[in-house]
């Protein structure tokens, strides 16, 4: 925090370093666009959250533009806990013309629409908003209005339910950092890039906890978010024992499967699969579902992961499986053409190809239909 608080020191001692905190439009490691700032801004943010004063507010305004025009143009990564931050250190503030950049934020994308509070919105008073924008000559004005009210022209928030969600806010972004949850210092160490903190935080977080299920789950996510897949496999195998039901069996060890794979222990992402495979055999309709679709394709990924002898019989089982179900994904189908290609399986490599350029064809003409 010592080097978000120096940030967040020269950012309030002239507007022209805000200018380094832009959004900026950058390219991902999954190929979307993404904001080669976020973690920069995210530091001031951050500082903002424990020390945060009336004449801040310039400053949080434009942070939060920024958030919005991030979310807009960058829309696949979706509501992020900086924009929340965000939008709380904005409605602090209980500022009346505020109801339009909140609202920026709120129809950015998909997510932010579904996930950004509407509280956000009437953070200076339910009645006192509406009247507010009522009178206003704001191009949003009736778009606005509209998400305001029911259809009985009611607010859809009460004053009562106003403040109780305020004070939650105030219990999820604390203004002593110390009293944080753990797994918040984890998210925000990675976003950092300081993957060393991150772990230290997680090992914190983990230490003296009772290894139930929730606490396994968030293990093997964190863990694999990470990067430490052994481990990751270590805590999914330890959680097999929650599963009690064929359906958790089946969805367990193909999890499983995927970590052992990319922990680079094929033989036991083999072992994994065909566990999952036998639970399988008690899901009803179980190649009809997503569920078998995710097994196909860990089958492929795994043959096109492994090497001599057990890339051979893996494939095999995945080209024997595939068959059985249909509707195979586009995301299947060439991690089914790889493996193919990988073992030296030339006609059935020419296969999937073919179901790939059909599926790839088939989505151009959907998003062109729904483009026109």
């Amino acid at each position: 925090m010592e080097a978000a608080r120096r940030e967040l020191e020269r950012m309030r001692e002239s507007s022209v370093a805000w200018r380094e905190l832009r959004y900026e439009r950058a390219t991902g490691a999954d190929g979307y666009a993404c904001d080669g700032n976020a973690a920069r801004r995210a530091q001031v943010l951050w500082a903002l959250q424990y020390d945060h004063r009336p004449e801040d507010l310039p400053l949080v305004r434009w942070l939060a533009e920024q958030e919005a025009w991030c979310r807009r143009e960058a829309p696949f990564q979706g509501l992020s806990e900086e924009t929340e931050l965000a939008g709380f250190l904005l409605t602090e503030h209980r500022q009346m013309l505020d109801v339009w950049l909140h609202w920026e934020i709120k129809r950015a994308n998909f997510d932010t629409w579904c996930g950004y509070d509407l509280e956000h919105l009437f953070a200076a008073g339910v009645q006192a908003t509406i009247a507010f924008v009522r009178d206003s000559g704001h191009a949003g004005r009736d778009d606005l209005l509209e998400r305001l009210l029911d259809q009985q022209g009611r607010p859809w928030v009460s004053e009562d339910g106003l403040a109780e969600w305020a004070q939650c806010q105030r219990s999820r972004f604390p203004a002593d950092p110390a009293a944080e949850d753990p797994l918040t210092w984890v998210a925000r160490a990675k976003l950092a890039g300081d993957r060393e903190l991150a772990r230290q935080w997680l090992d914190s977080w983990a230490a003296g906890r009772q290894r139930d299920k929730d606490t396994l789950r968030q293990l093997r996510y964190q863990l694999a978010d990470l990067g430490a897949f052994a481990e990751a496999a270590a805590a999914q195998r330890e959680s097999l024992e929650f599963a009690d039901n064929a359906w958790d069996s089946a969805s367990a060890c193909q999890t499983l499967a995927g970590l052992e794979r990319q922990a680079g222990d094929h033989r036991a992402a083999w072992a994994a699969l065909r566990e999952c495979r036998r639970a399988l055999d008690d899901v009803s309709d179980w190649p009809a579902v997503g569920l078998g679709r995710m097994y196909v394709e860990e089958l492929f990924r795994l043959a096109g992961s492994a090497d001599g002898q057990l890339a051979d019989v893996v494939f095999a089982e995945a080209d024997r499986q595939a068959r059985a179900v249909p509707d195979l994904p586009l995301v299947v189908l060439q991690a089914a053409a790889e493996a193919a290609d990988k073992v030296g399986a030339q006609t059935r490599a020419e296969h999937y190809q073919r179901l790939c350029d059909a599926e790839q064809q088939r989505i151009n003409v959907e998003m062109g239909r729904a483009h026109s």
